[in-house]
C-alpha cells in the first residue's frame, strides 16, 4: 500500500507548493497595490481612464465596462486564497500549483502594463499586453486539460482565468488601436469606423472559436459585455453600433445554444 506522502496533496504541501503559495500572495498584493495607486494616486498625473479617453478610436468600450476589473481582481484573490488554503491544509492543489509560476508572470505583466500605459509608452504597453495575453492563453490551455476536481476549484481557479483571458483579449485589441493611432498610422487609407467594424469582427470571431472549441460561456460573456459597451459608447457611429450589437447577439445566441446542448447531453447518453 502506498504511503500518505505519495498523495498529490501532500506532495504539493511538502514540495514547492508552500513557496509558490507565498510568492502568489506577494504577486497578488503587489499587483493590487499598483492598480490602486494607478487610480487613487494617478501615476504620472493621470488615471488609467484618462489615458484611454485621450484617444478617439473606434474599439473602446464605454467607461462602465471597465468595472469588470473588480470582478477579475476578486477572482484572482479567490485563486490566491484557494491556493494557500489548499497547500497549507494538505489538500490536492496540483492544478492551482501548476499554474502558479505563470500567474506570477501575469501579475508582473499587469503591473508593468499600468506603468507603461500611464507614462504613455504605448509600444512598450503593447509588448507587455501581448506577454500577458500569451501567458493567460497558456494558463487557459493548462486548465482546459485539467477538469475542475470540485465546484470550489471551478469557481476559484478555472472561472477567474476564463474571465481574465476574455477581458485581456478585448484589451489587447483596444491597446493595439490606440498604439497605432498614437503612432500616426493612417490605416492603409481605410476609415477609422471601418477599422472599428473590423476589430469587432475579430473579437466576435474569437468568441465563436472559444464557443465551438471549449463551449466557454464565461469567456464569451465577457466579450458580449465588451461589445455591448462598445455599442453604447459609439452609438452615434451607425456602422460600429450595428456591428457591435450584432456581434454581441451572435455570441450570446451561440452561448445559449451550447448551454442547452450541454444540459441535454446526459439525457441522451443515458437512453
Amino acid at each position: 500500500m502506498s504511503s500518505p506522502d505519495a498523495s498529490p496533496g501532500v506532495q504539493s504541501r511538502t514540495g514547492k507548493g508552500p513557496l509558490l503559495a507565498v510568492a502568489v500572495v506577494v504577486a497578488t498584493v503587489a499587483m493590487l497595490v499598483v492598480n490602486g495607486m494607478a487610480n487613487a494616486m494617478q501615476i504620472n498625473g493621470q488615471s488609467t481612464g484618462d489615458v484611454t479617453r485621450g484617444y478617439e478610436v473606434y474599439f473602446i468600450p464605454a467607461g462602465y465596462a471597465f468595472s469588470i476589473w473588480s470582478l477579475i481582481y476578486v477572482g484572482l484573490i479567490a485563486y490566491t486564497g484557494y491556493l494557500g488554503w489548499s497547500v497549507f491544509r494538505g489538500r490536492d492543489a496540483d492544478t492551482a500549483v501548476a499554474i502558479a509560476p505563470l500567474y506570477i508572470l501575469t501579475a508582473v505583466a499587469n503591473a508593468s502594463w499600468l506603468l507603461s500605459w500611464h507614462y504613455n509608452q504605448f509600444p512598450l504597453s503593447m509588448l507587455v499586453m501581448v506577454v500577458l495575453l500569451v501567458t493567460l492563453i497558456v494558463i487557459y490551455r493548462m486548465l482546459a486539460a485539467r477538469p475542475a476536481a470540485s465546484r470550489l476549484e471551478l469557481w476559484t481557479v478555472h472561472i477567474p482565468f476564463r474571465v481574465y483571458l476574455g477581458w485581456i483579449s478585448v484589451a489587447t485589441i483596444a491597446n493595439a488601436t490606440i498604439t497605432l493611432d498614437d503612432a500616426g498610422w493612417n490605416g492603409f487609407g481605410i476609415s477609422e469606423p471601418t477599422w472599428g467594424v473590423i476589430m469587432i469582427v475579430v473579437a466576435t470571431a474569437l468568441g465563436l472559436v472559444m464557443s465551438f472549441m471549449y463551449a466557454d460561456a464565461a469567456y464569451v460573456a465577457v466579450l458580449v459585455w465588451a461589445l455591448v459597451a462598445v455599442a453604447v459608447r459609439l452609438s452615434d457611429t451607425t456602422s460600429v453600433f450595428v456591428a457591435a450589437l450584432a456581434g454581441a447577439v451572435v455570441l450570446a445566441g451561440v452561448a445559449v445554444v451550447n448551454a442547452l446542448r450541454r444540459r441535454e447531453l446526459p439525457a441522451k447518453v443515458t437512453v
